[in-house]
């Protein structure tokens, strides 16, 4: 392996362990075994070392992600049945990669300060919201309350693990919410 590699590698275990505004040049070098001088070669600014390790990092993570949530067995499943197993597995992927979790929210809180990374992750948001509503099946403005839902349901898993929201609780909620919904379109409708 070259400094290159070495470099995005011990990048993406500072990026995991320490989180993005707080690794250095130094830690990144001590990490990968190289010199400070190797990251101004490879990559001319130690951000942007930072934001090609983020890059791969989330690359790597959305494609286990996605092969995690894209179960061949979902497309027996009633719609109630196929939520619940998605939200379940989406739930396990926080609980096994929290590190990778909170290094998101850290950099989604930075994004005004860092305008590169910013356009990145518009663009990725936007095929976030798509992969989402073409795996639960929801037709267009779906996948962005899906990902309304993922980020909070997210949020509850790293605040207090093991004491968010599961899969069922969320069908469950969601179908209380829709009922509420359409009991008071039926009352507006009488009016």
């Amino acid at each position: 392996m070259g400094n290159k590699e070495k470099l995005l590698d011990g990048a993406i275990e500072c990026l995991l362990d320490k989180g993005y505004a707080r690794t250095t040049a130094r830690d990144v070098a001590a990490a990968a075994g190289v010199s400070l001088a190797a990251i101004g070669y490879h990559f001319g600014t130690t951000d942007a070392l930072l934001n090609a390790a983020l890059d791969r990092a989330m690359e790597s993570w959305g494609a286990a992600l996605e092969d995690a949530l894209r179960d061949e067995g979902d497309a027996a499943l009633d719609p109630h049945a196929r939520f619940v197993a998605i939200w379940t597995r989406i739930i396990a992927s926080v609980e096994a990669q929290p590190a990778l979790w909170k290094l998101q929210f850290e950099v989604v809180a930075q994004l005004a300060v860092l305008p590169e990374l910013h356009e990145r992750w518009q663009h990725s948001l936007a095929a976030a919201q798509e992969g989402l509503a073409e795996l639960f099946g929801g037709g267009p403005g779906t996948g962005a309350l899906y990902q309304a839902l993922l980020t909070g349901v997210v949020v509850q898993h790293l605040v207090a693990p093991g004491r968010g929201v599961d899969g069922a609780g969320l069908a469950a909620a969601l179908q209380q919410v829709a009922t509420q919904i359409r009991i008071s379109e039926d009352a507006a409708e009488r009016v």
